[in-house]
């Protein structure tokens, strides 16, 4: 895109594996090693080249390296057993559980791994290489972005797909983990990545994790959510930072969903510079009258999904125009708009709703629809 144009475009951070990254999940080999190595670089040159051709302005590696965005981040960090905890289905899926096996079969109730002791980061050169292959993947292709962004889960996407014997109680689980991943976000931000904490406790939650509680119980814990991301943000610059919030990102009937305008509040006091936020799919188009309800806070950025990850339509650009728009007049000035996606397109290997050549169709008409959008605001 120009400069002259008002809004850029992004999305949230997984895209289709390829094949060969697959199998090197499944198999035996290590981040470091030459097989895992050449696959995943492979991969990240891929996508990276191919976030360039459709004209995407903020990009990332398309989380290539990783089983899942949630609990990759174990691997760096200490203090987890090779034993796996058992996750329940969402409270609307568990209304329908015929329809929960047929859709999702096991994967919605693998679980990450159990702490079993002290949590403390030790994979910074696992990360510094992660960051790297990007930039190495950019300079391959002779390419360039407006910027580029990493994603980390947050304390709390941790605690929800895993479990711990170790802590007491959640919460100190909870606030461990927050330690642990300050280096995980300073050393993502201090590469010069914007980063991205995929947040998806702040909502999904009501049905994951706390579906027997109140609103205003669930608001209490949505304020310890956040407090823990910020335990974990220290010193990391507001501006370089965008929180993910979302529904969860699966095909269920997400009618137990929390409206966005009984906690957004709560999300608000995150020290962060922008929200990520669901926009296109059916159960949430309508958010752009929340956040006209709810006012970002007035250094924030918004990133609305524009593109819905749960369907193989491709949106038309006058689609994708439309709903920026909207959402241009609730936040009042285009320029603090970034055109996205409701969700990742593969967050979990394998667990992709979008036929992967979809996927780019879908980002192209991102592009298309922000230019349009753009010159009708300018």
């Amino acid at each position: 895109m120009s400069d002259e144009t008002l809004i850029q475009t992004t999305h949230v951070g997984s895209l289709p594996r390829s094949e060969a990254v697959r199998d090197a999940l499944r198999s035996d080999d290590e981040p470091g090693s030459r097989a895992f190595d050449d696959a995943v670089g492979r991969a990240v040159r891929d996508v990276v080249r191919k976030q360039a051709d459709v004209g995407v302005d903020v990009a990332n590696d398309g989380e290539q390296p990783r089983l899942a965005y949630s609990v990759d981040v174990t691997n760096r960090l200490s203090g987890y057993a090779d034993r796996f905890a058992e996750r329940a289905l969402p409270a609307d899926l568990a209304e329908f559980p015929e329809f929960a096996e047929r859709a999702l079969g096991d994967i919605e109730n693998i679980g990450g791994p159990i702490a079993t002791g002290p949590i403390e980061y030790v994979g910074a050169d696992e990360l510094e290489a992660e960051l790297a292959r990007f930039d190495e993947a950019v300079e391959a292709e002779g390419i360039s972005f407006a910027d580029r962004f990493h994603t980390a889960p947050s304390p709390g996407a941790v605690v929800r797909f895993t479990e711990s014997e170790y802590h007491d109680d959640v919460e100190s689980y909870l606030f461990d983990l927050a330690e642990a991943l300050r280096t995980e976000y300073a050393t993502i931000a201090d590469h010069g990545a914007l980063l991205q904490v995929d947040a998806p406790e702040l909502l999904a939650g009501f049905t994951l994790t706390d579906e027997d509680a109140s609103i205003e119980e669930f608001r209490e814990r949505v304020e310890t959510y956040v407090e823990a991301i910020n335990v974990a943000l220290d010193g990391v610059p507001a501006d370089r930072v965008r929180l993910h919030a979302c529904w969860g990102n699966y095909p269920g009937p997400h009618h137990h969903d929390v409206a966005l305008g009984d906690v957004v509040d709560e999300i608000y006091e995150a020290d962060a510079g922008g929200l990520v936020i669901e926009g296109a799919n059916p159960r949430h188009a309508h958010e752009y009258r929340t956040i006209a309800e709810h006012p970002l806070p007035g250094d924030w950025t918004l990133v609305p999904g524009v593109i819905d990850v749960k369907t193989n339509a491709v949106e038309h650009p006058t689609v994708v125009a439309d709903r920026l728009e909207r959402f241009a007049e609730s936040v009042g000035d285009p320029s603090r708009i970034v055109a996205g996606c409701d969700c990742g397109f593969e967050t979990v290997m394998s667990a992709n709703l979008v036929h992967p050549p979809f996927v780019w169709k879908k980002l192209e008409a991102l592009v298309e629809g922000a230019k349009i959008a753009s010159e009708r605001l300018a």
